[in-house]
């Protein structure tokens, strides 16, 4: 088996002892070819080198924004996809702050740990095919959203870019920094589900893949609790900015099974497409990366679209 290993080396929680401890683990195994990302777009890149070449398996080290570049550098998009092209199998290490995708798939969040529980799937020789999302034309893997999370996500990379660690301390106060700033403002988002009727005066809304949403530190953030990997995708929509209210929904939120409801929120657990329209430009966030400003996303689910090296769904559910 041909392996490629991908390192953000720049991740959070990335370091040289578990990248080496991974090569060594992945060599004894596989025949195998590491690469470092050295900008923004590399692990994209790198990822299409290894389906180009047909490696059967792409192992990443590093947060969840290597990650979705790796998946968006080999994946093609469903328009485009003859059943041809070469898709190789995904594992993943967690090395970025947050690691929300390889959470909630059920994977270890030390890299130590997270390492040996790879190795020992890999013998089993039993992936778990899972679907993504699309935003427009890029595939997100646990949420996408406009807004407010958005917005934070803008901030946090403009932090980072002034070498400001990304720790949960930052995210909150960057969030109630945000939401102070974003109440001042007219709802502007109308959400369009198939058969429904739309929904307006929106101010922030959340697509999700899978639950939990983020996790603050070690708690997870459940916005749609039914959402998984199975099924269709979440829509999490605020139709007030009122501090009580949205008190009211974070505490919701940091429940043990998180089952948001209020009278000022839409939410829908299971679609299969939804459409965001806003009267100016507003935030895109894709698996925690600010993308840009859109008047208008299409959200699509993808069913059944990607292998990965990972535990079975009955383990990782609430994980």
């Amino acid at each position: 088996m041909r392996t490629l290993l991908i390192v953000n080396p720049n991740a959070t929680s990335t370091t040289a002892a578990t990248r080496d401890l991974l090569a060594h683990a992945l060599e004894s195994r596989t025949q195998l070819t590491v690469a470092h990302t050295q900008h923004r777009g590399h692990a994209a890149e790198l990822a299409q080198w290894a389906a180009t070449n047909e490696m059967d398996l792409i192992v990443v080290h590093g947060g969840d924004g290597t990650v979705n570049e790796t998946i968006n550098g080999f994946l093609p998009l469903p328009q485009i996809d003859d059943g041809q092209a070469w898709k190789p199998r995904l594992g993943v290490i967690p090395g970025g702050s947050a690691n929300v995708f390889a959470r909630s798939l059920g994977i270890k969040p030390d890299p130590v740990a997270a390492t040996n529980q790879l190795i020992d799937l890999m013998s089993l020789e039993k992936d778990r095919r899972i679907g993504l999302g699309l935003a427009d034309d890029r595939w997100f893997t646990f949420s996408s959203g406009v807004g407010l999370d958005a917005d934070v996500c803008e901030a946090i990379d403009e932090s980072r870019a002034k070498g400001h660690a990304a720790t949960p301390v930052r995210y909150v106060t960057t969030t109630v920094r945000q939401f102070f700033r974003a109440r001042r403002t007219e709802p502007s988002v109308t959400v369009h589900i198939p058969g429904q009727e739309p929904v307006r005066g929106v101010y922030y809304a959340f697509v999700t893949n899978t639950t939990p949403w983020t996790y603050l530190d070690s708690t997870p953030v459940h916005t749609n609790p039914g959402t998984t990997f199975e099924t269709g995708l979440g829509v999490f929509a605020m139709r007030t900015m009122g501090v009580a209210s949205t008190l009211l929904i974070t505490r919701q939120l940091l429940a043990a099974e998180g089952n948001p409801q209020a009278r000022s929120l839409f939410r829908d657990d299971d679609v299969p497409s939804v459409r965001i329209e806003a009267d100016t430009p507003i935030g895109l966030q894709i698996d925690g990366d600010f993308i840009g400003r859109r008047n208008v996303v299409d959200f699509t689910a993808v069913p059944q679209v990607l292998d990965v090296v990972a535990p079975q769904p009955d383990v990782t559910r609430h994980n």
